[in-house]
């Protein structure tokens, strides 16, 4: 067997999608200290710890990705995770993030006063939930065909504590599978079940 050349044979291999570069959008600003990284625009501020064996340059407007030198599998398993973490952060600064959660059923109501949320929900009590401090949001009536529900709209530069206050604010009162009641997400297609009723027929 023939052997590698030496640079072919140390060469160091690169995730798919962790190699493409990250364009800069104008009027955001990248810093980076040593792992700990720093992206500042027109939506807010993120900073975050990166993953060891990545290296992180600024070259011509984008952000480029890299396995560091010697890094060897680790760099390229974490060359990807890196690369979504600060192409997500560019973007938060940059436009921001939004999603809707609907409330589905009778007497379902959302307040909202600065970052506490106030929710009727068909339990005994009302549920008040301190959102996170990067969120936003705020309640709009929608009609659909008639029916009238509260829609609440979370908006946020940070993507992880959107989801995670969506996804806690769903959890108080997960939509049920018989006639679709609860917090769901805008658009969330549900598996609805027959009942009891429907299984006889």
């Amino acid at each position: 067997m023939t052997a590698q050349p030496q640079s072919e044979a140390t060469a160091v291999t690169q995730s798919r999608v962790g190699k493409k570069p990250i364009p800069l959008p104008k009027g955001v600003d990248f810093k980076l200290n040593g792992r700990h990284v720093t992206v500042k625009g027109g939506k807010g501020e993120l900073s975050r710890e990166l993953p060891e064996g990545i290296k992180v340059v600024v070259e011509d407007g984008e952000i480029v990705v890299e396995p560091a030198a010697g890094a060897g599998k680790r760099g390229r398993q974490f060359q990807g995770l890196t690369r979504a973490l600060i192409a997500s952060m560019v973007k938060g600064v940059a436009e921001g993030y939004a999603t809707s959660l609907d409330l589905v059923g009778v007497g379902y109501r959302a307040e909202v006063k600065g970052q506490d949320v106030t929710l009727a929900l068909g339990l005994s009590h009302q549920v008040k939930y301190k959102m996170h401090p990067s969120v936003a949001a705020r309640v709009e009536t929608i009609d659909e065909g008639g029916v009238k529900r509260p829609r609440l709209h979370l908006t946020s530069h940070d993507k992880e504590a959107l989801g995670q206050t969506a996804a806690r604010i769903r959890s108080f009162r997960k939509p049920e599978p018989y006639k679709g009641k609860g917090v769901r997400y805008t658009g969330e297609k549900l598996r609805e079940k027959a009942g009891k009723a429907g299984g006889k027929k």
